[in-house]
């Protein structure tokens, strides 16, 4: 057996509560990291995840911090080294690349500046010599232009690029360890695989090991070799990552597993009752209360016991669990009715008609008139009460465009929003307020659509106080039972958004959002930071909302398991333009537009796909073609001369859903067939 890299041996961290004792966030945690091993780490928000990827760069801080057990790196105890040893460790031996990658870049330096920093502290490389490794840095990151990048400053980048400038500065100072805390949150599919195609090949060239944090259980699968469950702080499960997968012996593992949405089929996911109890007790089983399989004898606390070689699980009936291999299918009959509602009238309640919009206003310029460069071009979509409506793509695609344009907040250039058949003002500003009420719009980002000075009874109470005149009184029920909806429960109205977890608050925005009784909700990413048990309720309880009020939801998503769970239509943009949409079963089921194919080839499932995506060297193209096929650049089966020139028509699919290719059906067909066989029987183009 190879030496170990990174120990970590009964590592317990507690943290000081308000009653003056410890909460233990991370108990009694055993693990080895070798080199070139690619462990993944996953569990719900709140199980001691990132705080246990903290402690391996010796990075728990605060007063009243107790740390019990060892963490060593190469025979050294991290925890006892030096500050000055502490800080040489940090980048050139482990690194870490943080959750928010936007957040933890400089907004004041370049990219070029924040990388040759870490390149002159580790590795003394200063002057022309820091800009050719940045450059080389960012091209090994697949950074389209990376000169052009090395340039420029984080808030000038997208997502994507800030998340891969991250890694690059995590990479700089060729560390052994890689720690990655859930580095593809926000990211769209096709990025997302990028990246882990990425992260494979550094891992397997420069046998690097690599320790990934993650609540996505698809990219652990695709992703990990080993994978570790927490739960309350505890090892619950560990072993191969394909063995944990197909035959999980732990009840939360199962848990977690079923609340996946699947990319194959229109089925809401399970969600695990209960949440994630911080002040667990080490005498007893932590997910007793939550377990169905809870017996007198879970009132002692199971030992984590090895079933197999590598395979370990802290279950005292994990054989009775395996056994009867619990299915999750006896509530299914209710899972397809949402997707196939009633319709009284054929008058959508939310319309977009050639609607075309832009972030720059014509200009003149020697009396000529420039163009304003569109980010979303004669886009039309119809939304019908109580049925959902997906809107995907890559990230600059212009999806949250459309939701600011429907809730009024940028005025398109072109084209207008309907409600009910009347036309609304683009501006919010000058909307009556019962229109502003029967349009709502959950934001992407809770940061920054939560006042932080405000508590979350103050948050809930005043959408209630504006459209409906209630009193704090009259509020209060309402509010509390809001709430209970999204798994919280009183407790949390006297906190303010900075004592949230990033989840909790995107529940308190849901919450927010539908206090005001709309008819039209549009959620903008609403459920990609959350964990997948809190994303399967959620899920649950739009779906239970829309058949109880009849809710319409814009649903805006890069996440396109969740989007065949939930969406009745989809419509899929590249560019600002839509090149697919129609019914969501009849689109994902038989896509006709290589784009498309090319968004689902890029999903991630569990357990592990037989093949490897042949898109993956098109999906980081960076490349939008101008006139013609705006996917030109990107196709693999584009026609030079016919794409480049000619604007590609409509066409209706044999499905039934509409798409624009020059390719007629058939030959799409064919690729689509030759696509998505397994590798070992498809011969690419």
């Amino acid at each position: 057996m190879n030496k170990s890299l990174l120990t970590v041996d009964n590592l317990t961290i507690g943290f000081p509560n308000t009653h003056q004792t410890l909460t233990h966030v991370v108990r009694n945690v055993s693990m080895q990291v070798q080199a070139g091993a690619r462990i993944g780490i996953v569990g719900e928000s709140g199980c001691g995840k990132s705080t246990l990827a903290q402690a391996l760069l010796g990075a728990i801080r605060g007063s009243g911090v107790r740390v019990d057990g060892t963490v060593t790196y190469a025979g050294e105890s991290i925890f006892a080294l030096p500050a000055d040893r502490l800080q040489r460790l940090r980048g050139a031996e482990i690194a870490l690349v943080p959750q928010n990658a936007g957040q933890s870049l400089a907004p004041h330096h370049t990219v070029f500046q924040q990388i040759a920093e870490v390149l002159d502290i580790h590795l003394r490389v200063r002057g022309d010599e820091a800009w050719r490794r940045t450059v080389a840095l960012l091209t090994e990151m697949r950074v389209h232009n990376p000169e052009h990048v090395a340039r420029r400053y984080p808030h000038q980048l997208s997502g994507g690029q800030q998340q891969r400038v991250a890694l690059a500065m995590a990479l700089a100072g060729q560390p052994k360890v890689l720690v990655l805390d859930e580095p593809t949150t926000g990211l769209d599919v096709t990025t997302q695989a990028a990246l882990l195609a990425l992260l494979n090949d550094l891992t397997h060239d420069a046998r690097m090991a690599m320790v990934l944090v993650s609540h996505d259980l698809g990219i652990i699968a695709h992703t990990c070799q080993h994978i570790v469950v927490m739960y309350a702080g505890e090892i619950v499960e560990t072993g191969h990552t394909e063995q944990v997968f197909r035959q999980p012996h732990h009840p939360y593992t199962q848990g977690l597993i079923a609340a996946m949405p699947q990319i194959t089929t229109a089925r809401l996911p399970h969600a695990m009752p209960g949440q994630v109890w911080s002040g667990a007790s080490s005498q007893q089983c932590a997910f007793r209360e939550r377990c169905a399989w809870a017996q007198p004898m879970c009132a002692t606390a199971p030992v984590l016991e090895f079933v197999e070689t590598t395979h370990a699980v802290r279950c005292h009936r994990w054989q009775d669990v395996l056994t009867a291999r619990a299915e999750c299918d006896q509530a299914e009959e209710s899972h397809q009715a949402h997707l196939t509602p009633k319709q009284d009238d054929a008058i959508p309640v939310l319309e977009l008609r050639q609607v075309s919009a832009s972030y720059q206003q014509p200009a003149w310029r020697w009396w000529v008139r420039t163009p304003a460069k569109l980010v979303v071009t004669q886009v039309d979509i119809a939304v019908h009460r109580g049925q959902t409506c997906a809107v995907v793509g890559e990230s600059g695609s212009g999806k949250s465009t459309l939701a600011r344009v429907v809730t009024g907040l940028h005025q398109p250039l072109h084209g207008g929003v309907y409600l009910a058949q009347d036309l609304l003002s683009t501006e919010v500003s000058r909307r009556h307020q019962a229109e502003r009420r029967r349009i709502q719009l959950v934001f992407q980002n809770p940061d920054l659509s939560l006042n932080p000075q405000h508590t979350v009874s103050e948050i809930l109470y005043r959408p209630q106080a504006v459209f409906f005149g209630r009193t704090r009184a009259e509020a209060h029920p309402h509010t509390v039972a809001m709430l209970q909806h999204m798994r919280l429960d009183e407790s949390y109205l006297a906190r303010l958004p900075r004592q949230l977890s990033g989840g909790e608050k995107q529940r308190v925005a849901i919450a927010r959002a539908f206090l005001a009784d709309p008819e039209v909700v549009v959620c903008d990413e609403v459920v990609s930071a959350l964990d997948v048990s809190v994303q399967a309720a959620l899920l649950r309880l739009l779906v239970e909302i829309q058949q109880l009020r009849g809710t319409a939801y814009l649903f805006i998503s890069h996440d396109l398991a969740v989007v065949r769970a939930i969406a009745h239509t989809v419509v899929v943009l590249f560019a600002g333009q839509v090149c697919e949409q129609g019914p969501t079963e009849s689109v994902f089921a038989r896509p006709s537009h290589p784009y498309t194919m090319m968004l689902l080839s890029a999903v991630l499932t569990v357990p592990q796909r037989d093949f490897q995506s042949p898109l993956v060297h098109h999906l980081d193209a960076g490349a939008v073609s101008a006139g013609g096929c705006p996917l030109r650049q990107r196709c693999p089966i584009a026609l030079p001369q016919k794409c480049a020139d000619v604007e590609p028509p409509w066409q209706q699919s044999a499905e039934g859903h509409v798409f624009r290719c020059h390719h007629s059906p058939q030959v799409l067909a064919e690729y689509r067939n030759q696509l998505f066989l397994p590798a070992t029987e498809r011969s690419m183009p």
